[in-house]
This record gives structure tokens, sequence and C-alpha cells, in this order.
């Protein structure tokens, strides 16, 4: 069982990470987004492609960035603290030019007590 306190832990690491990456984005800052996943993450964006890596998570930010993709923000966002360690984020989110879900970003706490995502699923809509 989480403790509240390890609850909280987890929960402030998660919610600064995430805001790092909403304010990386909002600001053009395509390897400041990748910057918040573990080397070896995997992303699934719908209906696009499955990116594995920094690398390729990057280009595909840099590239949504590039095409005038701005100003994100999540709507409704739920946290759920899995373990000592890690939590899911699920979210509608909304853009400049575009609107989705978001139907699992697995944060994990890493050595240095910051959280990184290690899946990113999620979907954009018309």
């Amino acid at each position: 069982m989480v403790s509240n306190e390890q609850k909280a832990t987890v929960l402030e690491a998660v919610n600064k990470a995430s805001e790092q990456w909403k304010t990386a984005f909002n600001s053009g800052d395509a390897a400041g987004c990748a910057a918040q996943y573990e080397e070896n993450a995997v992303m699934q964006a719908k209906p696009f492609w499955k990116f594995t890596g920094l690398e390729a998570i990057q280009a595909f930010w840099q590239k949504l960035i590039d095409d005038g993709y701005s100003d994100v923000e999540y709507v409704d966002p739920q946290v759920t603290v899995l373990d000592t360690n890690s939590a899911i984020i699920t979210s509608g989110w909304k853009m400049n030019n575009a609107k989705g879900v978001i139907h699992k970003e697995l944060w994990v706490l890493q050595d240095d007590g910051t959280a990184k995502l290690r899946e990113d699923d999620f979907e954009a809509m018309s």
C-alpha cells in the first residue's frame, strides 16, 4: 500500500514534470519535450505512428512545432498513483490546431527524484 507521504511525493514529481513538458511544447522547444521522456520510452501517437526512443520522439514533436502547433492545455486531467514510483495521467487535451485524448501517460520516478515518461499513448481527434 502506498502511504499518503509516498503518494504526495509521486504526485509532486509527476505534476512538475508534466508542467515542464507543456511549457517546453508551448515555447517551441522539442528537445525540452523529449527531455521529459526516458531514454527508451514508447510513444503511441494515434493516428500518426508509434515512436520509440528520444530521437524519434523529439523528431515528432519538432515536426508538430514546425507545422505551427502550440498552446497545448490538458482538459480535466486525472492522476492515478500506481505505487511508490509511478503514476498515470489521463486527460483530454486541446491546442491551437488540434484536440484529443491522452489514454495513458505513464510517469516513473527516476533515481534523482524527478519523473519521466516511460509510455505516452494519446490520440488526436477531428
